[in-house]
């Protein structure tokens, strides 16, 4: 793998190769990184419309804050101890890291070649078959929103039961909060995050800064005082701390050790979110994979020490962790170590990170969103498709997101088995996303032009050992708590997604109306690209006409009809 300086010069369609300003040049960095990122932009066929305040620290820390570590563990810890315990935290999230790490780089390399906001589902058109670029593109394009989306649900409801737990500490468990008491401070979250979301883009770079150094500190105060807080009862030894095994549902042990992948794998995922803001990123073509590398390397390795420590200092009565009143695994621990004033104090700057993820993730989602709508695949999508003048920020696809991730905080009725289908409803979203561009560049048969990131001969096994760990994730993940399950043990996960599926292509197959109608991929924006005489769009030689023009094609106005104006 490199990082090569490319020189100016035209490249053959589908991509421009520009220069790229080296970060340690300051004074031609912002401007002449954002005339080659926008260059580069332009020959995607998209105008530029966000402004580009993300520096590649930031671009890392939007990612890097999305995985949360410690506060991500925290919510997921529930899955991980009944299935394996001590084992599924050490060993479980080790083998997750190691593979998630092929995943990271088959991403890296693409974002480098084709940095824009709709990435995944651009990929997918740029480089899958003719004959299914177009369902391929619009399965893509809807699993990625619904993933990241999930995400945020996944990530707000953790912090509104993190927040519960903290009044149940605080009351020394007298206070047992209902559902509804939890869905109330999970909208009310998603408001909050709304708001945030929508500020204007430098802003919301220069909040990144500030969430990578209390992740960071975090994570460090957590490693250096639970082992020196814990009392001599709850310490483990080494021989429990990375073999102790815990089975508390009845599957064989080994593939109970597998269901607890679903804690690493929920924690280290968004890692895509560089790439929906690569567009108000300077030096994208750089920036974006080493952001993913990065934030999937270091989580994978902080992480790792994080539940070694916790291995150590959570005691052997698992079940009693479980079980506890106060309703949340990690607080349990947190309150045995620390005591009830010292656990409100660690347990206050974990829900504030957590919450500080939930804006992250919703700021990808909605770049995610608009880029969607930008090329006409969503309901609404002359609405969605709106940038704020003032905050020069996608308001409308912020809001849109949120409120779709309310509607799935709904699940929560239904009962904990439904609602732990948001978490996997997040992966298998975001996999099935990732799997089918990285599966398409190389199946697709059409031409690879590398960015200055490029894993070269490595491509093809890195792509296959990633294509292969997200097919097996998304199946294990699919599987119910207990063998044997009752309707209220089934996993919903299958049936949300499954369902989101169905009615994607029910829609994309409807006659006149579907999106087989009208879709046509990636949209040209700029028609001052073409002037330039710049390759502009995917530029694949079937794709109509029409897609290379910013004028919708008569079976495209047909199918915008109904669409609000």
């Amino acid at each position: 793998m490199s990082f090569a300086k490319i020189e100016k010069k035209t490249a053959p369609a589908p991509f421009v190769q520009v220069t790229e300003v080296p970060e340690h040049e300051p004074h031609g960095y912002d401007r002449d990184s954002i005339a080659s990122d926008n260059a580069a932009l332009a020959a995607l066929g998209y105008k530029q419309e966000f402004k580009r305040a993300f520096n590649p620290i930031e671009v890392f820390g939007l990612g890097f804050s999305i995985i949360g570590l410690f506060p991500s563990i925290a919510s997921v810890l529930v899955f991980a101890i009944p299935n394996g315990g001590p084992v599924a935290l050490v060993w479980g999230w080790a083998v997750c890291s190691f593979f998630l790490m092929f995943v990271g780089l088959a991403l890296a390399e693409l974002g480098s070649s084709a940095p824009t906001s709709g990435g995944l589902y651009y990929w997918t058109w740029t480089f899958a078959t003719p004959r299914w670029k177009k369902v391929l593109s619009w399965i893509v394009g809807y699993s990625n929103s619904m993933g990241l989306i999930a995400g945020l649900a996944s990530i707000d409801w953790g912090c509104a039961v993190q927040l519960m737990a903290a009044v149940s500490i605080g009351t020394n468990a007298s206070f047992v909060p209902t559902t509804g008491q939890t869905f109330a401070v999970y909208v009310a979250l998603l408001i909050c995050h709304g708001f945030v979301s929508s500020l204007a883009t430098s802003v919301v770079a220069r909040m990144q800064g500030v969430f990578v150094v209390l992740n960071l500190l975090l994570c460090l105060a957590i490693i250096i005082a639970l082992p020196v807080a814990t009392p001599k009862e709850f310490r483990n030894t080494a021989s429990y701390a990375f073999g102790g095994f815990a089975n508390f549902y009845g599957w064989p042990n080994g593939f109970a050790f597998v269901l607890s992948f679903l804690a690493p794998l929920w924690t280290i995922g968004g890692f895509d979110a560089s790439v929906h803001i690569s567009e108000e990123a300077s030096n994208a073509r750089i920036a974006v994979p080493w952001a993913i590398i990065s934030a999937v390397g270091i989580a994978g390795v902080l992480g790792w020490v994080i539940n070694v420590v916790i291995a150590f200092c959570m005691g052997t009565d698992l079940e009693s962790i479980m079980e506890n009143p106060i309703g949340q695994p990690m607080a349990t621990i947190l309150f045995n170590s620390f005591g009830r004033n010292g656990t409100l104090a660690v347990w206050s700057i974990v829900v504030f990170v957590q919450f500080l993820m939930g804006s992250s993730i919703l700021t990808a989602a909605s770049r995610q969103t608009f880029a969607f709508a930008r090329d006409r695949g969503l309901p609404f999508s002359s609405i969605i498709y709106k940038v704020n003048k003032r905050t020069q920020t996608p308001v409308n696809a912020v809001w849109a997101s949120a409120f779709i991730a309310l509607l799935l905080g709904l699940l929560a009725f239904a009962g904990p088995t439904a609602n732990s289908a948001i978490f996997s409803l997040a992966i298998a979203g975001q996999y099935t996303a990732f799997s089918i561009p990285i599966a398409s560049r190389f199946l697709g048969g059409n031409e690879w032009n590398p960015g200055p990131f490029t894993l070269g001969r490595f491509g093809l096994p890195v792509a296959v050992i990633a294509v292969a760990w997200m097919i097996f994730s998304v199946i294990i993940l699919a599987f119910p708590t207990a063998p044997g399950p009752t309707a209220d043990g089934m996993n919903y996960m299958i049936v949300v997604f499954g369902g989101w599926i169905i009615l994607c292509l029910i829609y994309y197959h409807v006659p006149i109306y579907g999106g087989a109608c009208w879709f046509n991929g990636p949209q040209m924006t700029l028609k001052e690209a073409d002037h330039a005489g710049l390759p502009v769009g995917p530029g694949s030689e079937d794709v109509d006409r029409a897609s290379e023009t910013s004028e919708p094609t008569e079976k495209q106005k047909i199918g915008l009809e109904i669409l609000p104006p």
